[in-house]
């Protein structure tokens, strides 16, 4: 099995900066892709960031220019550098990997980690 462990919310003031991180375990023949969603309150899921194999990154309208996706491929690790937060980036952030076992394919998520902007 798959085990994705997050690490790294909490609450932040406006304008502040919080590192999420992001580590996968099990067993692993290959990851196509790693990446956070988040979930506000009341809201939908949506995808944050996600870095493809390559290096291919794909960020959110709203936070480009402002979050970093980064992938440690020896590691298995991916990491969300968010400065200038704001009130509206209050979520539960999930990391997500798409992951190959030699013979399927299949989406695992974690279970995810508070991050509150508020003064």
């Amino acid at each position: 099995q798959v085990q994705l462990v997050e690490s790294g919310g909490g609450l932040v003031q406006p304008g502040g900066s919080l590192r999420l991180s992001c580590a996968a375990s099990g067993i692993i023949f290959n990851i196509n892709a790693m990446g956070w969603y988040r979930q506000p309150p009341g809201k939908q899921r949506e995808l944050v960031a996600a870095v493809r194999g390559g290096g291919i990154t794909n960020l959110a309208d709203s936070v480009k220019g402002r979050f970093t996706i980064s992938r440690d491929y020896a590691k298995n690790t991916v990491s969300l550098q968010m400065n200038s937060l704001k009130p509206e980036d209050t979520a539960v952030y999930y990391c997500h990997a798409e992951i190959s076992n030699g013979y399927y394919v299949m989406d695992y998520w974690g279970k995810g980690t508070l991050v509150t902007v508020s003064s």
